[in-house]
């Protein structure tokens, strides 16, 4: 399969753009890194928000990939929640 016709979006809301651009900052590098022929990711942040969007060719895919993004999204929010940048 060639075509990415599955997709899921997540949207994530913080209380300061401070903190999303922190966790944009964390997860960006591994944009493209993580990509595969059965999945890709496309990463924005406006203000305080960020929105990625995971593409797939089939749902196994998409599960993994989903899977592998808000795990990477967790670590970040707890590093930063741990080194107080949540408090700026």
């Amino acid at each position: 399969m060639d075509a990415f016709v599955h997709e899921a979006t997540y949207t994530f809301a913080y209380d300061s753009v401070a903190i999303a651009t922190i966790i944009e900052r964390s997860v960006r590098p591994e944009v493209g890194d993580i990509d595969d022929d059965r999945s890709r990711v496309q990463l924005s942040r406006s203000n305080s928000r960020i929105e990625i969007t995971v593409e797939a060719a089939d749902l196994v895919a998409l599960r993994a990939a989903s899977n592998t993004w808000l795990s990477l999204v967790d670590v970040a929010e707890a590093v930063a929640d741990h080194s107080g940048a949540a408090d700026t």
